[in-house]
């Protein structure tokens, strides 16, 4: 008799495990629809909550939103996107979030399930890079693959704010024009970032002009900037280098002269570290890739927790190691 009751209890908690969080998801959305019509309308006189992966797309948020928003990244400084795994209380911001922003073109791709699970749960998401004509992007491998690291190329990345801009206005349609606006400011403003990051790649005397660094972030830098851009590891983390691509990279790097190389924020510096040593070259300062630098630490007047202040701090560094 006991065991026929611990059978059936069993199958009862097997059953019970067996309800899909996507209901639990679109029941939150229910009751956080049903919150936001019992406020007034879209939300009017609230800020918009936002939830964004990488210090890069909150930057945005923050810039396109103004005043009306209120922005959380995920993933702070440092942080590999590559290898990010969501965190119970990364799912909790995300559910309770208007809008969740992320770069897309398989950066966070550990996350990418969860975004899908979500935006079928009814939750509003959204990636900035959706918008950009796939001509525009860098291929990246097979089965149509795109290198994800949009924002070294200025003008590319500012592009992302009117994506930025249209899904905060599906959360918030009585500031629609505010948003677009802002957007629109900030390609404006962001064009002068693009022209003094051409003006110090010219300090560069032409045949210095490559770029060594961890993982290969920087290709569209190289392309917007006239710059050649070699990296140990992939467009992906995921993958770590061998010993055969460390001894080609070190024969590269004094077969061209290179005289300094650059070490990755978010990437382990190790195995360029030892490449600069064996190639008997210096280290010429460590970049940001994949994350942005800490908010309230300065580069001049620049802070480098924003997007702007990562890109000034990144350039300066170049043109020194190599110039």
């Amino acid at each position: 008799m006991l065991g026929c009751f611990l059978s059936a209890a069993s199958a009862w908690l097997r059953l019970r495990l067996l309800v899909s969080v996507d209901v639990v998801l679109r029941l939150l959305g229910f009751l956080m629809a049903a919150t936001l019509a019992a406020r007034g309308g879209d939300g009017a006189g609230t800020l918009v909550s936002v939830c964004a992966t990488v210090g890069m797309v909150a930057d945005l948020a923050r810039e396109v939103g103004g005043p009306q928003v209120a922005v959380h990244a995920l993933m702070g400084p440092g942080v590999d996107p590559h290898l990010y795994r969501a965190t119970a209380s990364d799912l909790v911001r995300l559910q309770r979030a208007d809008l969740i922003l992320y770069s897309g073109l398989h950066l966070e791709g550990r996350m990418q399930e969860t975004f899908e699970r979500l935006r079928r749960s009814g939750r509003r998401v959204a990636a900035v890079t959706d918008g950009l004509a796939r001509d525009r992007l860098i291929n990246a491998g097979g089965e149509g693959q795109k290198d994800p690291h949009v924002w070294f190329d200025v003008r590319l990345w500012a592009d992302c704010a009117d994506a930025v801009a249209e899904a905060l206005a599906g959360v918030r349609p009585a500031s629609a024009e505010a948003f677009r606006s802002r957007a629109s400011e900030l390609k404006r403003r962001w064009d002068g970032l693009d022209r003094w990051v051409r003006g110090r790649v010219e300090e560069i005397p032409p045949t210095r002009r490559i770029l060594v660094t961890s993982h290969d972030a920087f290709g569209y830098f190289g392309r917007a900037y006239g710059m050649q851009v070699v990296a140990l590891q992939g467009i992906s983390t995921v993958t770590e280098a061998g010993l055969a691509d460390m001894a080609q990279l070190t024969d590269f790097i004094r077969s061209k002269g290179v005289p300094a190389v650059f070490l990755e924020s978010s990437v382990s510096p190790a195995g360029l570290q030892r490449i600069a040593k064996d190639a008997g070259v210096r280290r010429g300062g460590e970049l940001f890739s994949d994350a942005l630098g800490t908010p309230g630490q300065k580069h001049g007047p620049f802070d480098l927790g924003t997007y702007e202040g990562m890109i000034r701090r990144n350039v300066d560094r170049i043109v020194e190691g190599l110039k």
